[in-house]
């Protein structure tokens, strides 16, 4: 029976039998003795993205009193439940991600827990709920990775058009009207200033 840790792009925590391309965490969320979730969904604001393999160590998952390990189907997913990439296993994609937010949102190089404490603000409402936000201009002029939401679905943009996410890939598909910004908008900026995220499975013709 899979493991209840695998994230959507609504940054929802759920038990499905995919592997993820990408591993990240939110801290310790977790009982080791059961290899459950715990009744909270994070323990730190440093969401972060890592790699499945580093320096070859191989780690049993939600099997210890550590982080708990989660993954997501791609970076643009991670991208848009509101993590950044790692700084120890993923240093110059950090690096990179840190200096495109510089430029996309007009400040001078942050600190990761600066960058941290303006997407937690995003990500989250009130309620301690994925927060969307309302799209400026047009959905096609969106930067490529970005996603938005309709209902209870998400959509990637690339190349100006859109693609219903799945555990499957990405299929050609249009969304509803009263579509929003699943993606938290500093990293739409951060897109827009030359952050590319890795993105799997796109298709082209309709299943």
């Amino acid at each position: 029976m899979p493991l209840q840790n695998r994230v959507t792009p609504f940054g929802e925590i759920v038990a499905v039998p995919y592997r993820g391309a990408m591993m990240g965490n939110r801290g310790i969320i977790h009982d080791p003795a059961t290899r459950t979730l715990l009744k909270r969904r994070w323990t730190t604001r440093a969401w972060i993205i890592c790699v499945c393999e580093f320096k070859g160590v191989r780690r049993e998952v939600m099997a210890r009193q550590s982080w708990t390990e989660l993954f997501f189907f791609d970076e643009a997913t991670a991208l848009a439940a509101g993590h950044r990439p790692c700084f120890y296993c993923q240093r110059q994609r950090a690096k990179a991600f840190q200096a495109a937010w510089a430029d996309g949102n007009g400040t001078t190089a942050m600190s990761a827990p600066a960058i941290d404490l303006v997407l937690h603000g995003e990500r989250l409402n009130a309620n301690g709920a994925k927060q969307c936000h309302p799209i400026e201009g047009s959905i096609t002029d969106l930067p490529d990775g970005t996603m938005i939401a309709s209902r209870d679905s998400a959509y990637l943009v690339k190349d100006g058009k859109t693609y219903l996410w799945s555990w499957d890939g990405y299929w050609p598909a249009a969304p509803r009207h009263d579509a929003k910004l699943l993606t938290p908008p500093s990293t739409v900026r951060t897109l827009r200033a030359g952050f590319l995220p890795a993105i799997s499975d796109v298709r082209y013709l309709t299943p």
